[in-house]
């Protein structure tokens, strides 16, 4: 098996819609750090298992500089932002992303 891991980091901005009273529903940023994960059993004709700069572009594409509720049609929570991402990117089956400094999510399928 061949696996790769891509970091990427991005600044964006969102808010939540909670079940309860929180800061967090009022428009705010983060400096958000992603880690992509992906695996194969064999590589593609490029030798590679997904491209790195093909991963970069999904994230970069969807999220910096953007406000994350216009991109996502579900509330966009870490962890439902890491879910988005596994499910765009080749061969990935996990991601985690990181809002601010210990506070991280992940998403791995089964």
């Amino acid at each position: 098996m061949y696996y790769v891991e891509k970091t990427i980091e991005i600044s964006a901005a969102h808010n939540l819609m909670l079940s309860y009273e929180s800061k967090c529903e009022a428009l705010h940023g983060h400096n958000w750090e992603i880690k992509v994960y992906c695996k194969a059993r064999t590589l593609n004709q490029d030798g590679m298992v997904t491209d790195f700069t093909q991963i970069n572009r999904i994230v970069k594409d969807a999220f910096d500089h953007k406000y994350i509720n216009e991109v996502m049609d579900i509330n966009p929570s870490a962890e439902n932002m890491a879910r988005w991402i596994c499910d765009r990117v080749d061969n990935c089956y996990k991601v985690s992303v990181q809002e601010s400094k210990g506070n991280i999510a992940v998403y791995e399928r089964d």
